[in-house]
């Protein structure tokens, strides 16, 4: 199965390799387009080296590139992947099987890296289809034509891009959590509290709820945690 497998990317050079060498390994005939935002690292140079097809954002913004990725993807089925996290071994064929079954979108469960007690119960979480529990760190996979009718992601969104996205599949889409974990960095934990991230989270969520508007959300969002 040929896969679109699109990241965003912004000052992830640290990362980037290793999660492309990873991708090849496991799901070699599928296409890699990072989707890089003028990073002021050597993110998009690594990318190329490692053989991922580059294309330059000019403007920053996790919907906005990965609607650029989307539109230039060459294959139909689009699987949308953060550069800090890893999907499971077996990915390619987990989403085939998902595929072949009916399912029109869908998503993996995840874990994080690290060994915290408390970080394995936000992971256990990862298995509900409450809304609450979804999130991007769970590389969503979904047909390229599903994509498009549904509006790809609202570019308005520059925080809570797949809760949107979601909030309009899920009425019109099959939707699978399917049970495989992707590794998950844990970094946004380590350079925060647990209970910092949660609050930052609830509140991020509280507000999308109420269709706050997203720079506020942002905002909020950002003034609450360090990078």
């Amino acid at each position: 199965m040929r896969l679109s497998i699109i990241i965003p990317t912004y000052c992830e050079a640290g990362n980037i390799g290793a999660l492309l060498h990873y991708l090849k390994q496991n799901s070699p005939q599928s296409e890699i387009i990072v989707v890089d935002a003028n990073s002021p690292d050597n993110t998009a140079a690594v990318a190329n080296a490692a053989g991922a097809r580059v294309i330059n954002s000019p403007i920053s913004g996790r919907a906005r590139q990965m609607n650029l990725g989307a539109a230039n993807a060459s294959h139909e089925v689009l699987y949308f992947v953060h550069a800090d996290t890893l999907p499971p071994q077996g990915f390619e064929q987990a989403i085939a099987n998902a595929l072949k079954r009916g399912v029109q979108m869908g998503c993996f469960r995840y874990r994080f890296q690290s060994d915290s007690w408390i970080l394995r119960i936000n992971s256990w979480f990862t298995r509900f289809y409450f809304m609450w529990c979804q999130g991007g760190d769970k590389t969503f996979f979904i047909s390229k034509s599903d994509f498009q009718a549904l509006g790809a992601y609202d570019e308005r969104y520059v925080v809570m891009e797949e809760y949107d996205f979601l909030r309009r599949a899920l009425p019109l889409l099959k939707f699978e959590i399917l049970p495989e974990n992707a590794l998950v960095s844990a970094r946004k934990y380590r350079n925060n509290s647990w209970l910092r991230v949660q609050l930052a989270n609830a509140l991020a969520f509280y507000m999308f709820n109420r269709n706050k508007p997203p720079e506020k959300i942002k905002a909020a969002y950002k003034k609450m945690l360090r990078p």
